[in-house]
Formats: C-alpha cells, structure tokens, sequence
C-alpha cells in the first residue's frame, strides 16, 4: 500500500483516518511523519492535514473543503457561502467558518479561517460529490449575510451580493427568520428583500409578515453609515453611500 495514494482520495484528513490503515495509532503517526518530510502532505492545523499534489505542486483541499473539516461541525458560511456559489466575484482571503465548536483563527496557503458561531443547525446542506463540503443553503446564506452584514462583509458588499441572486425558497426564509427570532433582522431583510421582490419570488405576505415583526423602533440599517435617508415604511436609515453600490444603488430595479 502507497499512503500517499490512500490521502490523495480525501481532501482533508487526520490520524484517525490514517489509523485504518495500521494496527495502530503510533504507526499511523510514523507514516503521516515519513510523507510530511517528504513533502506529500502538508500540516494545516492541529490534528488535521492534506495531501500536495505532485502535479502543482499545491494542497489538493480547496477553502471550502477545509472549512467543512475545521471542527466535527464546521460549515462553510456567510460572504465564503457566497463564494461557493458563484454569487460575489468578489474573493475574500477571509473564510467563514461557522460551527458549534469554537476555535482561534489560522491561516493557511493565504486564507485566514474565522470562527461564526452557529446558532442553529438547520439550513446547512452537505453537498455531494465535493469532497465534504458542508455550507449553508442560499436561503440561510442570505439572512445570515443581512444579519451580519456589519460584522463581516459590509452593507455595500451584502447588497450588491443579493442583487446578483434569483429565485429564493420563501419558507425556507421564515423558517430561518423564525428561529433567529430578531425585531431588526426582520426589519432589514424586508427593506433590503423588498427592492428585489420580484427577482427573487417573494410574496407580498412576506413583507406584510417582516413589518408584523419588525416592532416600532427606528433604526440604521447599518450602524457603519449614520448619515442616510429616512424609509419611513421600514423605519430605517439608508446610508447614502448605498445608492451609489455598484449594482445602481437600492431600487426596485438594480439592487
């Protein structure tokens, strides 16, 4: 048996998989010592590895694959979401890691890998044939990125983002909507959401529901822009610098 050959089959690995293929876990860590001086596997963090292919000279693991492998329940997230479906053109060198374990930022081959802390599991699909990657659906993509939009990506980026996307599962948003339960996540996703309705396939009853659930209070829609204009049907405050985004700003017809 050539170990190399065995680990080019999974993009990620650790010594417990290498322990299938020993009698025990002391041979296991004297086979994955031999291929990392050697030059074949290369360490990524902690007790986890991947192979070097001997075409590229590269790690065989893409940012996606290792993100789904951080943790027992890792799961590819918010603006790499977006990246792993092909909806921002925008790379980020910083990779968003949601999970239920927490763990200290790393980098590796030029991506640093950051901790979201997952605050529930639905709406995160493992995706077949692509060497384990787990991420969430568009749907939590979406309302995490509204969410979150201050912490991680920026407003401009979240909505030049969404004003790339099409059709949305409706329930699947509720659903989501539901489980964060959020005065102000409702409010922002039914502003935002509402100026490309009709791209995405929303109903008028989601809106009427995000209002229901928006409360009373006024609020910035990002706490980045304090100067901005009034949306008295949302009670927000829209930065100026948003009807300038790349998209045409926030109209019905370009976000």
């Amino acid at each position: 048996m050539d170990l190399y050959y065995e680990v080019l089959k999974r993009p990620v690995f650790t010594i417990n998989d290498i322990c299938g293929f020993y009698n025990n876990i002391e041979s296991a860590r004297s086979a994955v010592k031999r291929l990392l001086s050697k030059g074949r596997i290369i360490h990524i963090r902690n007790n986890l590895y991947t192979a070097i292919s001997g075409e590229t000279g590269a790690p065989v693991a893409n940012r996606f694959q290792i993100a789904s492998a951080v943790t027992d329940t890792s799961y590819v997230t918010h603006h790499t979401a977006m990246e792993y479906y092909g909806i921002t053109d925008q790379v980020f060198y910083d990779v968003y890691v949601g999970s239920e374990t927490a763990f200290q930022s790393f980098v590796f081959d030029g991506y640093t890998y950051r901790y979201v802390k997952c605050r529930f599991p639905e709406g995160i699909e493992e995706i077949g044939y692509s060497g384990g990657v787990r991420v969430t659906d568009r749907e939590r993509t979406v309302l995490d990125s509204i969410k979150d939009m201050d912490k991680i990506a920026g407003a401009e980026e979240v909505i030049d983002n969404l004003g790339a996307m099409k059709l949305v599962k409706e329930d699947r948003i509720i659903q989501y909507l539901a489980l964060y339960n959020n005065q102000f996540l409702y409010q922002k996703t039914g502003y935002i959401l509402s100026r490309i309705q009709n791209k995405l396939g929303l109903s008028d009853s989601f809106f009427e529901l995000c209002r229901d659930k928006s409360g009373k209070s006024t609020r910035y829609l990002s706490s980045d822009h304090k100067n901005g204009v009034y949306d008295s049907e949302w009670k927000l405050v829209i930065p100026e610098i948003l009807f300038q985004s790349k998209n045409g700003g926030v109209t019905d017809a370009n976000i």
